[in-house]
C-alpha cells in the first residue's frame, strides 16, 4: 500500500482566513506528485485529521520539542510526550505558557533567555525560532497547541522515545530551511509585492526541477503551480516545501534523523 505523504503549515489559533494547511502527494521513485491542498480552518479539523487512518507519513512546521536546559529548570520529563503533557497539566491556557517562560527568561541574562534547541542551529545559513518565542512569531503557541495534539492522537515520533501507530507517522518539518536552500534569504511570504511573488515562483521552479540536496522532483499540475505562486500568504507553498521533506524522510534509515537525538528537543526533518 503506498504511503500518503503530508506537508502541514500550522496555525496555533487558525481561522477561515488563515487555516491549517496540508499537502497531500505521494512519492514514486524520484518524483513527488502534489494530489492536493486541504484547508482546516479549525483545531478540531487538524485532530480530525490527525485521526484518519495511515499508511501516511507526514511533515509538520511547528517545534516538537523545547530545549533541554529549559526543561531540566522545570523537571518536566524525560521525553517530548511527558514534557508537553506535564506543561499542558500546568498551564490551562497557552497564555500561562507564556506566563511560564517569561518568569523563566526574566532570571536569567539578557541573550540568555530565548534559548535554541540543537536542532535548531544544525542548519547551514539558516536558524529557525526558539521553541520559547511566543510572541511575533509565536512558535511556542505553536508547540502548544500542535504537538499536544499529535501525543493525544496516538501518532508516531520517531526519535522522540515513545512509540506509537507506526502507520501515522509524524515528523516536524521547516520549510524555511528548504527555502532558503533554493533562493537564500529573500523574503516570498505575506505580501503580494513582485518580488515576493517572483520569490515563490522562483522556489517552484527548483523544485519542480529538482534543484535541491534531497534528489526530488515536484509533478505539479499548471493550476497547481499557479495557485501556490499566487498565494501571497506562502502558506500553501510552505505545506508543499514540508510535503518534500517527508517525501525525503520516506525512504531515509531512522527517517533521516541522526542517531543520538535528544528525545526532549526532537530534530527538524532534513536538518543537518
Amino acid at each position: 500500500m503506498t504511503t500518503m505523504l503530508w506537508g502541514v503549515d500550522f496555525s496555533s489559533a487558525p481561522g477561515r482566513r488563515k487555516p491549517i494547511v496540508r499537502a497531500r502527494g505521494e512519492r514514486r521513485g524520484a518524483v513527488v506528485r502534489l494530489l492536493g491542498l486541504d484547508e482546516l480552518p479549525t483545531l478540531a479539523a487538524f485532530e480530525a485529521a490527525l485521526a484518519q487512518p495511515g499508511p501516511w507519513l507526514g511533515a509538520f512546521d511547528f517545534p516538537f520539542g523545547l530545549p533541554r536546559a529549559f526543561v531540566d529548570a522545570h523537571a518536566l520529563g524525560a521525553d517530548a510526550a511527558a514534557v508537553v503533557q506535564a506543561v499542558r497539566a500546568r498551564c490551562a491556557t497557552r497564555k500561562d505558557f507564556q506566563a511560564m517562560v517569561d518568569a523563566w527568561g526574566n532570571g536569567r541574562p539578557a541573550g540568555q533567555r530565548l534559548v535554541h534547541r540543537a536542532t535548531d542551529t544544525a542548519m547551514p545559513g539558516v536558524s529557525s525560532s526558539s521553541p520559547l518565542q511566543t510572541r511575533y512569531v509565536p512558535v511556542g503557541f505553536m508547540w502548544f497547541e500542535g504537538f499536544a495534539r499529535l501525543v493525544q492522537a496516538g501518532v508516531a515520533l520517531p526519535g522522540l522515545g515513545r512509540s506509537g501507530d507506526a502507520a501515522r507517522v509524524a515528523l516536524e518539518g521547516y520549510p524555511g530551511l528548504l527555502a532558503h536552500e533554493l533562493i537564500g534569504r529573500i523574503s516570498y511570504k505575506n505580501s503580494e509585492a513582485p518580488d515576493r511573488l517572483l520569490a515563490r515562483k522562483s522556489i517552484v521552479e527548483a523544485l519542480e526541477q529538482g534543484r535541491t540536496r534531497l534528489g526530488l522532483r515536484l509533478k505539479l499540475t499548471p493550476a497547481q503551480a499557479g495557485a501556490l505562486v499566487a498565494d501571497a500568504s506562502g502558506d500553501r507553498l510552505d505545506a508543499v516545501l514540508c510535503l518534500v521533506q517527508a517525501a525525503w524522510a520516506l525512504e531515509q534509515p531512522r527517517h533521516g534523523l541522526p542517531e543520538g537525538v535528544d528525545p526532549v528537543e526532537g530534530w527538524i526533518a532534513t536538518a543537518g
